[in-house]
């Protein structure tokens, strides 16, 4: 992938904005996602193994991990409506999985059995990266890593990994039309550089800047608005921007084409 660098990129979403609460009402939900990505990555890369089928009443660490990977299909709709990362099979949880079964040609009855379990396994590459994205996408543009950031390393590189299954849905919503990431997590230093508002969601890693040749950025936007992600820059810019604040605890940020 090639990597494009824009100045502009997330600084005229977030520099409007109003000041943010504090991190603490997402500190749970952000650390119960680390502690489980450092286990993941920590061994050999290798799919994730899924030891048993899940349905609706089903909790543990493999039902945060199904969530993860079906956050994208929150909704048919333009709505506020997320897949909540608690690690509890509810209503929301199979709703995601029934569109993620229909869109890849599943039986659609939200029971995550072997073959769904196996659709998505397809979608994880060997390094624990997804199929169309790749780390290097997301690394900080100028020290080339996830070092740096408002949180941790393994916590960037944890939020990156969830973004990348929100937008392997985005992708397939756009007719499989590639999509390339212009700018994923920044650096406070690198952030500060080049202007970016001081509590930008790029500083997390659960933000990117998008480009779809092709496709219109008010098509990705719309598409966008049904995949869970709690942040939208104006498709009146040329880029798209996306992120995920209410993992984070933060209130959720559209900002229509009209603005």
């Amino acid at each position: 992938m090639t990597f494009l660098f824009r100045s502009s990129g997330g600084r005229s979403l977030e520099s409007r904005s109003l000041d943010r609460r504090s991190m603490l009402r997402g500190t749970l939900a952000v650390g119960a996602g680390v502690a489980f990505g450092q286990v993941l990555f920590s061994g050999v890369a290798q799919a994730y193994s899924w030891s048993r089928t899940m349905k609706q009443g089903d909790s543990g660490a493999d039902v945060l991990e199904l969530q993860i990977r079906v956050a994208g299909w929150a909704a048919d709709s333009a709505s506020h409506t997320r897949v909540g990362l608690d690690g509890d099979f509810g209503p929301g949880t199979l709703a995601a999985v029934k569109r993620f079964q229909a869109a890849y040609g599943l039986d659609d009855d939200g029971v995550a059995g072997p073959n769904t379990q196996a659709k998505l396994n397809a979608l994880e590459q060997s390094d624990g990266s997804t199929a169309h994205f790749n780390w290097s996408e997301f690394y900080d543009q100028a020290s080339g890593n996830f070092n740096g950031g408002k949180v941790s390393a393994a916590q960037v590189k944890e939020n990156a990994r969830r973004c990348m299954y929100k937008l392997e849905a985005l992708r397939k919503k756009l007719g499989d039309k590639p999509i390339t990431v212009n700018s994923g997590f920044r650096s406070i230093a690198h952030n500060a550089d080049i202007g970016g508002a001081s509590d930008s969601m790029h500083l997390y890693g659960t933000a990117a800047d998008l480009d779809v040749p092709g496709v219109a950025t008010k098509t990705v936007y719309q598409k966008a608005e049904t995949c869970g992600f709690s942040g939208l820059e104006r498709y009146t810019v040329d880029h798209q921007h996306v992120d995920s604040r209410a993992d984070l605890g933060r209130d959720w940020w559209w900002e229509s084409g009209t603005v």
